[in-house]
């Protein structure tokens, strides 16, 4: 098992949220199974820089925070769809805030960041 190596830290609501959205794909993967993006093949293909395995160990963090469900078919291959719960579906209307946030300010996020970029060089 998996050791932390920082102590948890869960004194406020953004410490929460962090712990919760921690990881590179998460918020993608909350929108694209909201948007109906169910299974997994589905998912590797709107997120293609993700591998498999982390985009799978992603969900499974995501199922353990109680924000997506995961069902098994029992076909042969196998058949799993992941779908939002109810609590889930709360974080669409603050992810949605946060996209907009993103293309509202996407000219200047574009710049600091590939200046940041050019500066580690």
């Amino acid at each position: 098992m998996h050791e932390r190596k920082i102590p948890l830290n869960l004194n406020c609501g953004l410490d929460l949220i962090g712990e919760v959205l921690y990881g590179k794909w998460k918020i993608r993967l909350l929108w694209f199974i909201n948007e109906g993006q169910l299974r997994p093949s589905e998912l590797q293909r709107k997120i293609p820089d993700a591998s498999r395995r982390v985009l799978n160990i992603q969900l499974k963090e995501l199922e353990e925070h109680e924000l997506v469900t995961k069902k098994i078919y029992p076909v042969v291959p196998p058949k799993v769809e992941y779908s939002l719960t109810d609590f889930g579906k709360t974080l669409i209307p603050v992810i949605s805030a946060l996209g907009y946030w993103g293309d509202e300010n996407e000219a200047r996020l574009r710049r600091v960041i590939l200046n940041r970029m050019g500066e580690n060089d």
